[in-house]
Parts: C-alpha cells; sequence; structure tokens
C-alpha cells in the first residue's frame, strides 16, 4: 500500500441526521459492516437491504460500505442503516482497504461481512488490518456466476484466496454449501442460512385466467438467466394453440446483451405477445400481474429471491433445476422444476398447468405456505444472527 492511500479521507456516511449512530444507536448492539459492490439491486442487493433491517431487533446494528455505489444506494430500503460509499477506481483499486479499515476502528464496527468476490478481497484484507472478524456470504457458485469463463475462474480464485482468513461462511441453500465444500473450506466454517422474503397478506381469490395466460419473469436479464429458453418456449406453447403472453420485468446486463434478446424475439414472431417493463422496485405489483411465474435459469442460482418473492404473493411457479431452487419449489407440490436449456421441457412444464393437468389453485396455497414457513425475511435475519454469534463467541448485545 502507498502512503498516499493511507492518507485519503474516510468515506462521510449517507446517513439521515435523525439516524445519525453517534446519537441513535442502542445501547449493547454490536456493529457490523457489510462491504457490497453496490452497482445492481438484485437478489444478493435484496438480502443486504433485508439483513439491515432485520438485524438490529436481534442486536446487531448494520452499516453498509458500497464499493461500486450505483443502484443500491438509490434503491435500498433500509435507509436508516448507515451507508458509506468507498470507490474503487479498478478491480484491484486496494487503497480501498486502509480506508474501510480506518472506517472500521473510527465507527467502532467488530465484525465484516462480505458478499461478493470483489468485496471478499476488500474485506479481508480490511479485517487483518482492522483486526476485526470476517463472515462472508455465498450468494452463487462463484465459479458458474458468469458464461465468460475466465472472469468466472478469476473471481473464484479471488475469492479462495481472499476467505482462507474468514472465521465463518454462510451459504444460501445445501447445493452451495456442497460448493463451497468442494472448493476446499472445511465444513465446520459452513452454515446454511436459507435466504428470506417478508410474508404476504393472503393472495385474493380468483377463478384464474380463462382465455390468455400471463407468463412473467423478473431478472437482471444476463445469459445465464436463460431468458432465451423462455422466448422459444413461448413459440412451443403457441404451436400448440396455448394462448399465453410475457411480462418480462428488469434490466439488462448490457446494452449489447439487450439487444441480441430482442433481436432473437423479432426472429421468433414473438413482438406481438412480450412486454418489456424494464427495471422496477415495486416487485410486488408486476407480480400480481402475472399468472405464472417462469425463472428459466441455466446456471449460477443459489437460491432466488424472485422465486421466494413469487411464492410468497402466491403466485405459481415453474422454474429449473438449478443449484438451490429445488430447495424451494418441491416438484408438483409447491411448483413445478424443468431441466434447463430445454424450450420444450419447459413449454411442457407450463402446459401442465394450463390445461389443469396440475391444479394451479393447489401450486399457490402450498408455495405460500412453504414461504411463510421455511423462508422468511425474519428466519434468514436469525440464522445469520447466529453466525455472528458464534464468531464472536458471545460478545454480543443481548445477552
Amino acid at each position: 500500500m502507498t502512503t498516499a492511500a493511507m492518507s485519503e479521507p474516510v468515506a462521510e456516511a449517507i446517513i439521515p441526521a435523525e439516524t445519525d449512530p453517534a446519537q441513535g444507536v442502542a445501547v449493547g448492539t454490536t456493529r457490523v459492516l457489510h462491504v457490497i459492490n453496490g452497482e445492481h439491486y438484485a437478489g444478493a442487493e435484496r438480502v443486504q437491504d433485508l439483513l439491515a433491517a432485520e438485524l438490529p431487533g436481534l442486536g446487531f446494528e448494520v452499516g453498509l460500505a458500497c464499493l461500486k455505489p450505483d443502484r443500491f444506494p438509490k434503491l435500498r430500503h433500509a435507509t436508516d442503516a448507515p451507508l458509506y460509499e468507498l470507490p474503487m477506481r479498478h478491480r484491484f483499486d486496494l487503497r480501498v482497504v486502509w480506508r474501510l479499515a480506518r472506517l472500521v476502528r473510527r465507527e467502532g464496527y467488530e465484525l465484516l461481512h462480505a458478499h461478493t468476490a470483489r468485496s471478499a478481497l476488500v474485506a479481508s484484507a480490511a479485517s487483518i488490518v482492522a483486526r476485526v472478524p470476517l463472515v462472508h456470504h455465498v450468494h452463487s457458485p462463484t465459479a458458474a456466476d458468469s458464461t465468460r469463463r475466465w472472469r468466472a475462474r478469476i473471481n473464484a480464485w479471488v475469492e479462495r484466496m481472499s476467505l482462507r482468513r474468514a472465521s465463518a461462511l454462510i451459504a444460501v441453500s445445501n447445493s452451495l454449501k456442497q460448493h463451497v465444500r468442494e472448493r476446499g473450506f472445511d465444513d465446520e466454517l459452513i452454515s446454511v442460512v436459507p435466504n428470506g422474503v417478508p410474508c404476504r397478506a393472503a393472495t385474493p381469490a380468483c377463478d384464474g385466467p380463462k382465455a390468455e395466460w400471463t407468463l412473467g419473469t423478473v431478472a437482471l436479464f444476463r445469459p445465464r438467466k436463460g431468458i432465451e429458453v423462455l422466448l422459444k418456449a413461448l413459440v412451443v406453447l403457441r404451436s400448440q394453440g396455448i394462448a399465453v403472453r410475457l411480462r418480462a420485468v428488469g434490466g439488462f446486463e448490457t446494452g449489447e446483451y439487450e439487444r441480441e434478446v430482442k433481436s432473437l424475439a423479432g426472429e421468433l414472431a414473438l413482438n406481438d405477445c412480450i412486454e418489456w417493463t424494464g427495471f422496477t422496485r415495486d416487485v410486488d405489483t408486476e407480480l400480481a400481474r402475472m399468472d405464472l411465474f417462469v425463472l428459466p435459469s441455466l446456471f449460477g442460482e443459489g437460491l432466488p429471491m424472485v422465486v421466494l418473492e413469487a411464492m410468497a404473493a402466491g403466485v405459481a411457479v415453474v422454474a429449473t433445476r438449478v443449484e438451490g431452487t429445488p430447495e424451494a419449489i418441491r416438484d408438483g407440490r409447491d411448483g413445478l422444476i424443468a431441466e434447463p436449456d430445454d424450450p420444450k421441457d419447459l413449454a411442457a412444464a407450463i402446459a401442465r398447468i394450463t390445461s389443469g393437468q396440475v391444479d394451479w389453485h393447489t401450486l399457490r396455497t402450498n408455495a405460500r405456505r412453504r414461504q411463510a414457513e421455511r423462508f422468511s425475511e425474519k428466519a434468514m435475519a436469525a440464522g445469520v444472527a447466529e453466525v455472528y454469534r458464534r464468531v464472536l463467541g458471545g460478545r454480543f448485545g443481548g445477552l
């Protein structure tokens, strides 16, 4: 590290005046700083946002350090949590390590919690400098998180090297625990804490679609999300005389990829039955407009938050057999599971519901019940708090 880097000022927290931590921190709480990327507001960011809202009730005050402040600072819901912007100029701009370590010391944070390969690299080094323990959250299999193989391999290597001194690893599904174990980490370091989302009020009763089914999907669209497979499945369904429309909610990872996907939709003569809504914060309203939620992922899912949100909203789900998804959706009970990268199998699963072969109402009811029992945001926060307690050896407020 350079002397100049050490002299850089620590980022100021973006905190509403009424939640100034100097005056508003409950006596006896333990302060935990989550280190995140912040350029998107997708599944992992939703987890961080929910934890920031729920953990204070369990004795842990959460701060958020953003390395790529873009969408997350603007879209987060837990606005009472202190937010520190520590922008990195490039992937290996390690001057931020010193700034993060000084922030930890100045604000009295007792534990760092990382969420990505980039944040693991920075937080691991800062934890050494600041002499605080590190917890890392595994949201997806890093080695299979992108279709750009070299980038995925580099990220996986960086993550593995960075986590050699981590005190605990949190995997969001059992399949991810196995992935982490195969990366060479001891079983005793890994805890499974499933993702969770808020439970919703009872879904209004309805008779279901009659003339036309609205299929919906919500994602940050990138190649591993499999939107092309869903487009081809639409062609299969329409060729069978099944009236379906698609409501695609979310932005695209790049403009180039957006052009490729929309060009394919045109080639498949689907433009008249697809609505591209773009990104929205109001996912609940979008889910309410869907008869079926479809997630056609090819790989790289830990435990998709959007699947849990659809379950909570009482929307029947069709998803692919990818990593943690079948741990939430039990095939034929809470939704249907199709094989990844197989348009015909995906179309067949959808057709089983539209034809009445599988009861739509039963799927909706079972999904809501399962989400409430197993995948709530409170259960997720309780699991993370228990990991913190083990790492800190009981040194936290409330005991």
